[in-house]
């Protein structure tokens, strides 16, 4: 007499021994794991992106950017990803607290230090940023040099994008100095560095670089210099300010 054959539901086979069904995992749902994987990846180049087309002029770079850069900063891959969580981080309370200010709103972080520059309506608003931005997990400082100074015209914001373009190409275009390594950012004339510089003297010359752009009012090196192996060295502060 043959023995009936058990249903068998798709995905799955008979053990010839037992005569049992055996459930496997075929190949697809390795796919499905995997493409789940990447599909998280890229919702945070696609938050990363949108972030970066709300903001002002000047704003940090997205995601796919910062992956294809962070290997030749000096502050490495780890460091530059964990700098954009941060900065996600940061967008999205912003946009929480209020979704007109991640218009107004800049955010740098560079090795867990966050640079805040723009616009807001008042000190309250000014001072509830900056708690938001502590509140942060990875956050070591943060560097508060919003304005409480009314609407931020597009003029100003035209200008200062023009200052910031200048700059970023006359430090891409000068052999002694690593570009890659510093963010700019610009404000109603004043410029805010952040970043590390392989040396003083390296941060003199992209000092010199910005006290030759027009239009540019004061200087904010807010950039740490990278010490010789086994020296501690500070980070230049908005007290520096030239």
């Amino acid at each position: 007499m043959t023995r009936a054959q058990p249903h068998v539901k798709k995905g799955n086979e008979v053990a010839p021994e037992t005569g049992r069904v055996i459930r496997l995992k075929p190949h697809g749902e390795a796919r499905m794991r995997f493409g789940t994987s990447m599909a998280k990846v890229a919702l945070v180049v696609s938050v990363a992106s949108f972030s970066a087309a709300c903001s002002v002029p000047g704003m940090v770079i997205g995601a796919g950017a910062t992956a294809g850069i962070a290997a030749a900063e000096e502050r490495g891959v780890e460091t530059a990803f964990d700098d954009l969580k941060i900065d996600l981080e940061i967008k999205r309370r912003i946009l929480n607290l209020d979704d007109m200010l991640v218009t107004k709103v800049s955010t740098e972080v560079f090795e867990g230090r966050v640079l805040l520059t723009g616009t807001v309506a008042d000190d309250a608003q000014r001072l509830a940023v900056a708690r938001l931005a502590w509140g942060v997990e990875g956050v070591a400082e943060v560097m508060n040099e919003l304005r409480s100074d009314g609407e931020s015209s597009l003029a100003h914001a035209s200008r200062d994008t023009i200052i910031t373009t200048e700059l970023r190409a006359r430090i891409m275009g000068d052999g002694d100095v690593r570009a890659i390594n510093y963010n700019i950012e610009t404000v109603r004339g004043t410029i805010y560095l952040l970043g590390i510089a392989r040396s003083d003297a390296e941060l003199t010359r992209v000092v010199h670089h910005a006290r030759n752009v027009s239009g540019v009012r004061k200087i904010v090196p807010l950039v740490r210099v990278k010490a010789p192996e086994g020296v501690e060295m500070a980070t230049k502060t908005p007290e520096s300010a030239i």
